[in-house]
């Protein structure tokens, strides 16, 4: 609860009226305080009263690639039984206001507000919640209270389009990458028969004991798998504007692309970042399930931990989590391709994507596939010369 200026100008008046009136035996001037100071316990006493408002909101659409259009709509409803007087309200979008009309406020009715929700910028924009603020009608008290939910947008890096996915070098025993959708050598799972499987494949066993047809889910062993790692250390990105680091944002759409591009051929894909991503949930606080590749990339952040390259390399020889690995990073990550370099051991085919970069990468030693780009369309376009390396 908050008092307005008018409100500690009444209430000062209030104190020296009553001190006067008692000290110097004047009884009109403590009647007049007496007033001052119960008009402002009223105008407390009214703003304290909660308003029913029922509030949903409904994103269109809640996921967009940046720059593509997004709206938010808005609706509040009056459950109470009085009319919604003396109310002002404002919806949060992002770092901007977006005013609200619910200013007498029919009991059952409704009022709605449809507005454009801000994505020239890649990230995770927080809309709501709805912020109400209740005035007494002599403007002395001002109490806001919070109203529904936040509701996230999610703003995708853009997509390029790739001519093609990279297949490197898949371990399979008879030296061919096979591009079976639903695969064909190892069991990996039972799933509800849908219109189309074949016969065969059905798992009769389990279908007895569970009521309906299951079918057996297989996958190819001979697939090469993609492992796309982002480096979102802030030491590798050293030039910010306003803010945003441009090549961070176009290693964020090369990686959205490869990432795209391979789940459209049905390949496994694996994103990693070498910094600390956030923690997961919504903006809200409300953890939810896991996000995927590209919510992740929407969520993405630089880091302050700079030597996150050299575990994170230690982690990649460890496990091996793929066949093709392809490093993206800015112009500061160039210095490092070494830890980079000492993965071929462990991953046949490397590519590095450098963004940012004023001259061109010598890869020295290290015997790395480098692609430099300005930004995540030059670096589309120059895929088809690397891809089949």
């Amino acid at each position: 609860m908050g008092i307005t200026a008018r409100g500690v100008g009444l209430l000062v008046a209030a104190v020296v009226l009553l001190g006067v009136g008692f000290r110097f035996a004047y009884p009109e001037l403590a009647v007049l305080g007496a007033a001052a100071g119960a008009a402002v316990g009223y105008a407390a006493l009214t703003a304290a009263w909660r308003p029913r408002l029922l509030v949903t909101r409904s994103a269109d659409p809640d996921r967009v690639a940046r720059g593509e259009p997004a709206s938010m709509t808005l609706t509040v409803r009056n459950a109470g039984r009085l009319r919604s007087a003396n109310l002002l309200a404002e919806d949060r979008c992002g770092n901007r206001t977006v005013p609200v009309p619910v200013l007498r406020l029919r009991p059952g009715r409704d009022t709605e507000v449809r507005y454009d929700v801000p994505t020239h910028r890649r990230g995770v924009v927080p809309v709501g919640p709805l912020r109400v603020t209740r005035r007494d009608p002599l403007g002395l008290v001002a109490l806001a209270r919070p109203y529904g939910e936040t509701a996230p947008v999610w703003v995708h890096p853009r997509i390029h389009p790739l001519t093609a996915v990279p297949t490197g070098a898949g371990r399979s025993l008879d030296g061919r990458v096979d591009g079976v959708p639903h695969g064909s050598i190892t069991f990996n799972s039972l799933r509800e028969y849908v219109v189309g499987d074949e016969l065969r494949r059905v798992h009769w066993r389990t279908s007895a004991r569970v009521g309906e047809l299951m079918v057996r889910e297989n996958v190819d062993t001979s697939l090469p798998r993609l492992v796309v790692l982002l480096d979102n250390r802030a030491v590798a990105h050293p030039q910010v504007v306003d803010g945003v680091a441009e090549s961070f944002e176009s290693a964020c759409e090369a990686a959205a692309s490869v990432v795209t591009a391979a789940h459209r051929a049905d390949l496994p894909v694996l994103l990693l970042l070498v910094g600390a991503e956030p923690e997961r949930g919504d903006p809200g606080g409300a953890a939810g399930p896991a996000p995927g590749p590209l919510d992740r990339l929407a969520a993405a952040e630089l880091s302050g931990d700079g030597d996150a390259l050299r575990a994170t390399t230690t982690r990649l020889r460890q496990d091996r989590l793929g066949d093709t690995l392809i490093f993206l990073t800015g112009p500061a990550g160039r210095g490092e391709l070494g830890h980079v370099g000492a993965l071929r051991g462990a991953y046949p085919s490397v590519v590095v994507g450098v963004f940012g970069a004023t001259e061109p990468t010598a890869t020295g030693a290290t015997g790395l596939v480098v692609v430099d780009a300005a930004d995540g369309a030059q670096f589309a376009a120059e895929w088809d010369g690397v891809r089949r390396w």
